[in-house]
């Protein structure tokens, strides 16, 4: 295809300051507690919203008990998506997308390739999710056990119901995922003149993929699309795992530290010492990890880093010219883990629920998605962790 601004698109194969408009904000050090300074980044909000998401402060600030990790790091955008009404004209999760209306939507035709275990309508999906919803909301109102009425439990679909698995013999039309602007995301990269990055996926699984939906990246120059498609085809069926409830996005830039399995051998050991002997002296069962508490943010993101703990670090090079690919976008099933869900941004209650996506890739684990840094017209890769 040829690389232009207007728009790319393929396959898979497989603590700095910070600008919040026109207004800039420094790193603050806060006083210190222990034996290390604590870092609080005031970090960047997007859009026009008085609401915000606020990572906390790590519990300590790593870089001064290992200043060689400034040279292995890099900045990631929290999208800190939650459920809302966008529109196509806004940055969100599983939201509408701008889309040319002379355009076909893309659509994935593998039929009975997929891997197929339990399929529903996105209507079902929808439904189901709304009941759960009230019932939850009922019941935290009431201040009494959360609980469906028959009425309910009659709308909702059996565990082990499927729609026939013939549906996915038709053309599946891809769900949106994400659509990214560029002036809402700090670590936003696409092709000169792009302004606009839009995940697409197949809702089925893939086994040549891992088993996880197959993705395609789009990048466009929104001023070109003068005729946008009012209404996006939906698939017959999906995996409701790989349904994305429509969500407004919270922008916020962090800082990430390097997997530690991919920093230098003598650096990681010395990490992993300091982590053994902290555990040993600490109250906290837990204690505090490097990889969940310190360096890697959970949740969907731009950018950053990869958190390898399911498998350990493998390759990931362009199908097409062999580059070492570098992460641009990740899916993930739950927004905050580490000790006492440090990641859970400040504005959120501790009741808040982790995964507001309903998005689930395997067991719980997040989607990495990767681009070549040589070409955006060189297809992407992905690996779930």
């Amino acid at each position: 295809m040829t690389a232009i601004a207007h728009r790319h698109v393929r396959t898979s194969a497989t603590g700095a300051d910070i600008t919040v408009g026109d207004e800039r904000f420094a790193a603050v050090r806060m006083p210190r507690r222990g034996s290390a300074d604590r870092m609080i980044c005031r970090i960047r909000s997007l859009g026009s919203s008085a609401m915000t998401r606020t990572t906390p402060p790590r519990p300590l600030d790593i870089t001064e008990l290992f200043p060689e990790l400034r040279e292995h790091s890099a900045t990631a955008t929290r999208l800190h998506p939650r459920p809302g009404m966008p529109t196509a004209a806004d940055s969100s999760v599983g939201g509408p997308l701008l889309w040319p209306a002379d355009e076909a939507w893309p659509v994935c035709i593998d039929g009975d390739a997929h891997y197929i275990f339990r399929l529903r309508t996105p209507s079902t999906v929808r439904r189901s999710r709304e009941i759960y919803a009230a019932a939850q909301a009922r019941a935290d109102a009431t201040g009494t056990r959360y609980a469906l009425t028959d009425e309910e439990r009659a709308q909702l679909p059996g565990l082990d119901f499927s729609e026939p698995h013939s549906l996915v013999n038709q053309p599946i039309s891809l769900v949106p995922v994400a659509q990214l602007y560029r002036r809402d995301v700090p670590d936003f990269t696409g092709p000169d003149g792009a302004d606009l990055l839009q995940v697409l996926w197949c809702p089925l699984d893939h086994p040549e993929e891992g088993y996880n939906p197959r993705v395609r990246l789009y990048w466009r120059q929104s001023a070109d699309v003068s005729r946008p498609l009012a209404a996006a085809p939906e698939p017959p069926v999906v995996n409701d795992s790989y349904l994305p409830t429509p969500c407004v996005v919270y922008p916020e830039q962090i800082r990430e530290y390097q997997y530690g399995g991919l920093l230098p051998e003598e650096l990681d050991a010395r990490i992993t010492a300091w982590e053994e002997e902290t555990e040993e002296e600490s109250d906290d069962e837990e204690g505090i990890d490097y990889q969940f508490d310190l360096s890697l943010a959970p949740g969907w993101k731009v950018g950053g880093f990869a958190n390898w703990s399911l498998t350990d670090p493998h390759p990931v090079d362009c199908t097409e010219c062999g580059t070492a690919m570098t992460l641009l976008f990740t899916a993930d099933s739950g927004e905050w883990h580490g000790s006492g869900g440090s990641w859970r941004p400040v504005e959120d209650p501790a009741e808040a629920p982790p995964n507001p996506t309903d998005v689930s890739i395997g067991r719980g684990y997040a989607l990495y998605i990767f681009r070549c840094p040589v070409s955006f017209d060189h297809p992407p890769a992905t690996a779930m962790q």
